[in-house]
Protein backbone atom coordinates (compact mmCIF):
# COMPACT_ATOMS: atom_id res chain seq x y z
CA UNK A 1 0.00 0.00 0.00
CA UNK A 2 3.04 2.29 -0.01
CA UNK A 3 2.00 3.55 -3.44
CA UNK A 4 -0.63 5.69 -1.69
CA UNK A 5 1.84 7.24 0.76
CA UNK A 6 3.21 10.74 0.33
CA UNK A 7 6.90 11.17 -0.40
CA UNK A 8 7.36 12.43 3.18
CA UNK A 9 5.82 9.31 4.72
CA UNK A 10 8.03 7.05 2.61
CA UNK A 11 11.13 8.76 4.02
CA UNK A 12 10.12 8.74 7.70
CA UNK A 13 11.98 6.65 10.26
CA UNK A 14 9.45 6.60 13.12
CA UNK A 15 10.29 6.49 16.79
CA UNK A 16 10.24 3.02 18.34
CA UNK A 17 8.81 3.09 21.88
CA UNK A 18 9.88 0.63 24.53
CA UNK A 19 8.09 -2.68 24.69
CA UNK A 20 4.65 -2.54 26.35
CA UNK A 21 3.59 -6.13 27.04
CA UNK A 22 0.07 -6.68 28.30
CA UNK A 23 0.57 -9.86 30.26
CA UNK A 24 0.92 -10.90 33.88
CA UNK A 25 4.25 -11.78 35.41
CA UNK A 26 6.45 -9.36 33.42
CA UNK A 27 8.68 -6.98 35.36
CA UNK A 28 8.73 -3.75 33.33
CA UNK A 29 11.87 -1.74 33.95
CA UNK A 30 12.21 -0.45 30.40
CA UNK A 31 10.04 2.65 29.93
CA UNK A 32 10.73 4.78 33.03
CA UNK A 33 7.24 4.59 34.48
CA UNK A 34 6.95 5.46 38.15
CA UNK A 35 6.78 2.29 40.27
CA UNK A 36 4.51 4.05 42.75
CA UNK A 37 0.92 4.82 41.82
CA UNK A 38 -0.72 8.21 41.39
CA UNK A 39 -2.22 10.15 44.27
CA UNK A 40 -5.48 8.72 45.64
CA UNK A 41 -6.88 12.21 45.08
CA UNK A 42 -6.19 11.77 41.37
CA UNK A 43 -8.17 8.54 41.29
CA UNK A 44 -11.09 10.21 43.10
CA UNK A 45 -11.00 13.11 40.65
CA UNK A 46 -11.14 10.73 37.68
CA UNK A 47 -14.09 8.85 39.19
CA UNK A 48 -15.85 12.19 39.63
CA UNK A 49 -15.71 12.75 35.86
CA UNK A 50 -17.36 9.44 34.94
CA UNK A 51 -20.80 10.78 34.20
CA UNK A 52 -23.08 12.34 31.63
CA UNK A 53 -20.71 15.27 31.07
CA UNK A 54 -18.47 13.03 28.99
CA UNK A 55 -20.89 13.70 26.14
CA UNK A 56 -19.58 17.29 26.12
CA UNK A 57 -16.33 18.57 24.67
CA UNK A 58 -13.75 19.48 27.31
CA UNK A 59 -12.71 23.12 27.80
CA UNK A 60 -10.32 23.74 24.86
CA UNK A 61 -7.86 25.76 26.96
CA UNK A 62 -8.16 23.68 30.15
CA UNK A 63 -8.02 26.96 32.07
CA UNK A 64 -8.38 25.41 35.54
CA UNK A 65 -5.39 23.11 34.97
CA UNK A 66 -3.37 25.98 33.52
CA UNK A 67 -4.11 28.06 36.60
CA UNK A 68 -3.20 25.20 38.96
CA UNK A 69 0.19 24.77 37.27
CA UNK A 70 0.76 28.54 37.15
CA UNK A 71 -0.02 28.88 40.87
CA UNK A 72 2.27 25.97 41.74
CA UNK A 73 5.25 27.49 39.92
CA UNK A 74 4.51 31.15 40.64
CA UNK A 75 3.74 32.06 37.02
CA UNK A 76 0.83 33.52 35.06
CA UNK A 77 -1.59 31.26 33.22
CA UNK A 78 -0.48 32.93 29.97
CA UNK A 79 2.91 31.26 30.53
CA UNK A 80 1.49 27.72 30.52
CA UNK A 81 0.89 25.53 27.48
CA UNK A 82 -0.87 22.16 27.76
CA UNK A 83 -0.87 19.09 25.55
CA UNK A 84 -1.53 15.38 25.24
CA UNK A 85 1.71 14.21 26.83
CA UNK A 86 5.10 15.87 26.58
CA UNK A 87 5.76 14.28 23.17
CA UNK A 88 2.91 16.33 21.70
CA UNK A 89 4.24 19.40 23.51
CA UNK A 90 7.66 18.80 21.98
CA UNK A 91 6.17 18.25 18.52
CA UNK A 92 4.53 21.68 18.67
CA UNK A 93 7.76 23.22 20.01
CA UNK A 94 9.76 21.76 17.13
CA UNK A 95 7.23 22.84 14.52
CA UNK A 96 6.46 26.27 15.97
CA UNK A 97 9.72 27.49 17.50
CA UNK A 98 12.69 25.49 16.20
CA UNK A 99 12.30 25.44 12.41
CA UNK A 100 14.81 28.09 11.40
CA UNK A 101 17.41 28.76 8.70
CA UNK A 102 20.27 27.71 10.98
CA UNK A 103 20.48 24.14 12.33
CA UNK A 104 18.91 23.03 15.58
CA UNK A 105 21.48 21.69 18.05
CA UNK A 106 21.08 18.73 20.41
CA UNK A 107 23.33 15.97 21.80
CA UNK A 108 24.18 12.87 19.78
CA UNK A 109 22.99 10.76 22.71
CA UNK A 110 19.63 12.04 23.89
CA UNK A 111 15.90 11.48 23.46
CA UNK A 112 15.63 9.60 20.18
CA UNK A 113 12.38 11.36 19.23
CA UNK A 114 14.31 14.58 18.47
CA UNK A 115 15.67 13.54 15.05
CA UNK A 116 12.26 12.01 14.26
CA UNK A 117 10.57 15.37 14.79
CA UNK A 118 13.25 17.05 12.67
CA UNK A 119 12.57 14.68 9.81
CA UNK A 120 8.80 15.08 10.12
CA UNK A 121 8.96 18.88 10.08
CA UNK A 122 11.96 19.23 7.73
CA UNK A 123 14.20 20.87 10.33
CA UNK A 124 17.93 21.05 9.75
CA UNK A 125 19.79 19.77 12.81
CA UNK A 126 23.24 18.98 14.12
CA UNK A 127 24.00 16.35 16.74
CA UNK A 128 26.68 17.51 19.17
CA UNK A 129 28.80 14.63 20.56
CA UNK A 130 28.74 14.11 24.30
CA UNK A 131 32.06 13.94 26.09
CA UNK A 132 33.62 10.54 26.82
CA UNK A 133 31.92 10.49 30.24
CA UNK A 134 28.55 11.09 28.48
CA UNK A 135 28.23 14.65 29.82
CA UNK A 136 27.29 17.74 27.81
CA UNK A 137 30.02 20.27 26.99
CA UNK A 138 28.19 23.58 26.83
CA UNK A 139 31.02 25.30 24.96
CA UNK A 140 30.05 23.15 21.97
CA UNK A 141 26.79 25.11 21.79
CA UNK A 142 28.45 28.53 21.47
CA UNK A 143 28.02 28.54 17.70
CA UNK A 144 25.38 30.12 15.43
CA UNK A 145 22.24 27.99 15.63
CA UNK A 146 18.52 27.93 15.03
CA UNK A 147 17.77 26.67 18.54
CA UNK A 148 18.97 24.28 21.22
CA UNK A 149 17.16 21.43 22.94
CA UNK A 150 18.13 18.68 25.37
CA UNK A 151 16.69 16.96 28.42
CA UNK A 152 17.98 17.88 31.87
CA UNK A 153 18.80 15.43 33.27
CA UNK A 154 19.71 14.03 29.89
CA UNK A 155 18.13 10.80 28.74
CA UNK A 156 19.14 8.05 28.53
CA UNK A 157 22.33 9.01 30.40
CA UNK A 158 20.73 10.54 33.50
CA UNK A 159 23.47 13.17 33.75
CA UNK A 160 22.38 16.51 35.19
CA UNK A 161 23.45 20.06 34.42
CA UNK A 162 23.39 22.50 37.35
CA UNK A 163 21.17 25.54 37.15
CA UNK A 164 24.20 27.81 36.78
CA UNK A 165 25.25 25.89 33.68
CA UNK A 166 21.79 26.32 32.14
CA UNK A 167 22.00 30.05 32.87
CA UNK A 168 25.40 30.18 31.16
CA UNK A 169 23.93 28.47 28.08
CA UNK A 170 21.06 30.95 27.92
CA UNK A 171 23.35 33.97 28.13
CA UNK A 172 25.48 32.55 25.31
CA UNK A 173 22.43 32.05 23.07
CA UNK A 174 20.27 35.14 23.49
CA UNK A 175 19.12 35.04 19.86
CA UNK A 176 17.94 31.41 19.87
CA UNK A 177 15.14 29.53 21.56
CA UNK A 178 16.57 27.19 24.21
CA UNK A 179 14.35 24.27 25.23
CA UNK A 180 15.07 22.38 28.45
CA UNK A 181 13.15 19.10 28.47
CA UNK A 182 12.57 18.37 32.17
CA UNK A 183 10.77 15.03 32.06
CA UNK A 184 12.96 13.75 34.93
CA UNK A 185 13.92 16.91 36.82
CA UNK A 186 11.93 16.06 39.96
CA UNK A 187 14.13 13.05 40.78
CA UNK A 188 17.12 15.07 41.92
CA UNK A 189 17.63 18.25 39.91
CA UNK A 190 16.73 21.93 40.12
CA UNK A 191 14.23 23.12 37.54
CA UNK A 192 15.08 25.90 35.08
CA UNK A 193 11.64 27.41 35.61
CA UNK A 194 13.18 30.01 37.94
CA UNK A 195 15.19 31.35 34.98
CA UNK A 196 12.12 32.24 32.90
CA UNK A 197 11.81 35.80 34.23
CA UNK A 198 15.18 36.92 32.85
CA UNK A 199 15.25 34.72 29.75
CA UNK A 200 12.42 35.29 27.25
CA UNK A 201 14.05 32.76 24.89
CA UNK A 202 13.65 29.85 27.36
CA UNK A 203 11.02 27.12 27.10
CA UNK A 204 10.79 24.43 29.80
CA UNK A 205 8.79 21.28 29.07
CA UNK A 206 7.54 18.86 31.69
CA UNK A 207 5.28 15.83 31.97
CA UNK A 208 3.01 14.21 34.52
CA UNK A 209 4.02 10.75 33.28
CA UNK A 210 7.08 10.31 35.52
CA UNK A 211 7.18 12.06 38.88
CA UNK A 212 3.40 12.32 39.12
CA UNK A 213 2.84 8.67 38.13
CA UNK A 214 0.40 9.28 35.28
CA UNK A 215 2.00 7.91 32.11
CA UNK A 216 -1.40 6.45 31.26
CA UNK A 217 -3.16 9.84 31.33
CA UNK A 218 -0.92 11.66 28.79
CA UNK A 219 -0.54 15.14 30.28
CA UNK A 220 2.35 17.38 29.28
CA UNK A 221 2.99 21.09 29.63
CA UNK A 222 5.41 23.81 28.64
CA UNK A 223 6.34 26.96 30.53
CA UNK A 224 7.79 30.10 28.99
CA UNK A 225 7.21 33.73 28.13
CA UNK A 226 3.71 34.72 27.09
CA UNK A 227 5.01 35.44 23.57
CA UNK A 228 6.48 31.95 23.12
CA UNK A 229 3.40 30.31 24.61
CA UNK A 230 1.16 32.28 22.24
CA UNK A 231 3.15 30.85 19.34
CA UNK A 232 2.56 27.32 20.63
CA UNK A 233 -1.15 28.01 21.06
CA UNK A 234 -1.33 29.07 17.41
CA UNK A 235 0.22 25.75 16.37
CA UNK A 236 -2.04 23.73 18.69
CA UNK A 237 -5.19 25.41 17.44
CA UNK A 238 -4.13 24.66 13.87
CA UNK A 239 -3.80 20.98 14.81
CA UNK A 240 -6.15 19.96 17.65
CA UNK A 241 -8.07 22.41 19.82
CA UNK A 242 -9.03 19.73 22.38
CA UNK A 243 -5.83 17.87 23.35
CA UNK A 244 -6.93 17.16 26.93
CA UNK A 245 -10.16 15.45 27.95
CA UNK A 246 -12.25 15.89 31.08
CA UNK A 247 -10.48 13.04 32.88
CA UNK A 248 -7.01 14.38 32.07
CA UNK A 249 -7.84 17.88 33.25
CA UNK A 250 -9.33 16.68 36.54
CA UNK A 251 -6.45 14.27 37.16
CA UNK A 252 -3.85 16.93 36.38
CA UNK A 253 -5.34 19.45 38.79
CA UNK A 254 -5.45 16.91 41.63
CA UNK A 255 -1.89 15.74 40.92
CA UNK A 256 -0.57 19.30 41.13
CA UNK A 257 -2.53 20.01 44.30
CA UNK A 258 -1.37 16.87 46.15
CA UNK A 259 2.22 17.98 46.69
CA UNK A 260 2.70 15.66 49.69
CA UNK A 261 2.16 12.53 47.59
CA UNK A 262 4.36 13.93 44.84
CA UNK A 263 7.26 14.70 47.19
CA UNK A 264 6.97 11.34 48.96
CA UNK A 265 7.08 9.24 45.79
CA UNK A 266 9.97 11.26 44.36
CA UNK A 267 12.01 10.69 47.52
CA UNK A 268 11.25 6.96 47.44
CA UNK A 269 12.48 6.74 43.85
CA UNK A 270 15.65 8.69 44.73
CA UNK A 271 16.32 6.37 47.68
CA UNK A 272 15.76 3.24 45.59
CA UNK A 273 17.97 4.59 42.79
CA UNK A 274 20.90 5.03 45.16
CA UNK A 275 20.51 1.49 46.54
CA UNK A 276 20.12 -0.01 43.05
CA UNK A 277 23.29 1.73 41.84
CA UNK A 278 25.28 0.26 44.73
CA UNK A 279 23.90 -3.23 44.10
CA UNK A 280 24.71 -3.03 40.39
CA UNK A 281 28.24 -1.81 41.04
CA UNK A 282 28.80 -4.79 43.32
CA UNK A 283 27.90 -7.03 40.36
CA UNK A 284 30.58 -5.40 38.20
CA UNK A 285 28.50 -2.75 36.44
CA UNK A 286 29.66 0.81 35.94
CA UNK A 287 26.76 3.19 36.62
CA UNK A 288 26.52 6.61 35.01
CA UNK A 289 25.59 9.20 37.70
CA UNK A 290 21.85 9.69 37.34
CA UNK A 291 19.33 12.30 38.44
CA UNK A 292 16.47 10.49 36.68
CA UNK A 293 14.26 7.57 37.66
CA UNK A 294 16.60 5.25 35.77
CA UNK A 295 20.25 4.27 35.58
CA UNK A 296 22.44 3.70 32.53
CA UNK A 297 24.88 0.86 33.11
CA UNK A 298 27.37 -1.42 31.40
CA UNK A 299 29.20 -4.48 32.63
CA UNK A 300 32.97 -4.74 32.60
CA UNK A 301 32.95 -8.06 30.70
CA UNK A 302 29.41 -9.17 29.77
CA UNK A 303 27.63 -8.02 26.60
CA UNK A 304 24.71 -5.69 27.19
CA UNK A 305 22.71 -7.30 24.39
CA UNK A 306 23.26 -10.75 25.89
CA UNK A 307 22.20 -9.59 29.35
CA UNK A 308 19.14 -7.90 27.86
CA UNK A 309 18.10 -11.11 26.12
CA UNK A 310 18.62 -13.28 29.17
CA UNK A 311 16.67 -10.90 31.37
CA UNK A 312 13.84 -10.91 28.85
CA UNK A 313 13.81 -14.69 28.90
CA UNK A 314 13.35 -14.40 32.66
CA UNK A 315 10.40 -12.04 32.30
CA UNK A 316 12.33 -8.83 33.06
CA UNK A 317 12.36 -5.99 30.54
CA UNK A 318 15.06 -3.33 30.47
CA UNK A 319 16.03 -1.03 27.58
CA UNK A 320 18.81 -1.74 25.10
CA UNK A 321 19.64 0.81 22.38
CA UNK A 322 21.02 -0.36 19.06
CA UNK A 323 22.94 2.88 18.64
CA UNK A 324 26.62 3.69 18.33
CA UNK A 325 28.24 4.56 21.69
CA UNK A 326 25.20 3.13 23.52
CA UNK A 327 25.07 -0.45 22.27
CA UNK A 328 26.91 -1.91 25.25
CA UNK A 329 24.77 -0.07 27.81
CA UNK A 330 21.45 -0.94 29.41
CA UNK A 331 18.98 1.61 30.74
CA UNK A 332 17.16 0.32 33.78
CA UNK A 333 14.11 1.98 35.31
CA UNK A 334 14.17 2.31 39.10
CA UNK A 335 11.49 0.08 40.58
CA UNK A 336 10.16 -0.66 44.02
CA UNK A 337 12.51 -2.28 46.52
CA UNK A 338 11.06 -5.69 45.67
CA UNK A 339 11.34 -5.12 41.92
CA UNK A 340 14.94 -3.96 42.20
CA UNK A 341 15.81 -6.98 44.34
CA UNK A 342 14.24 -9.28 41.74
CA UNK A 343 16.34 -7.64 39.02
CA UNK A 344 19.58 -7.83 40.99
CA UNK A 345 18.99 -11.48 41.85
CA UNK A 346 18.36 -12.32 38.18
CA UNK A 347 21.47 -10.42 37.10
CA UNK A 348 23.62 -12.23 39.65
CA UNK A 349 22.42 -15.57 38.29
CA UNK A 350 23.02 -14.52 34.68
CA UNK A 351 26.52 -13.25 35.37
CA UNK A 352 27.48 -16.48 37.14
CA UNK A 353 26.44 -18.60 34.17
Amino acid sequence: MEKYWSDLVKQLRPYEPGEQPWMDGVLKLNTNENPFGPSPKVLSAIEGQLGNQLRLYPPPNADLLKQAIADYYGLKDSQIFLGNGSDEILAHVFNGLLKKALPLLFPDITYSFYPVFCQLYDIDFEEIPLKDDLSIDLTDYEVPNGGIIFPNPNAPTGRLLAIGEIEYLLKANRHSVVVIDEAYIDFGGQSSIGLLTDNPNLIVTQTMSKSRSMAGMRIGFALGSADLIEGLERVKNSFNSYPLGHLQIAAGISAIEDSDHFKDTCQRVIHNRAKLAIDLEELGFSVVPSAGNFVLVRHFRASALKIYGQLKNNGILVRHFNKQRLDNFLRITVGTTEQNDQLVTALATILRS
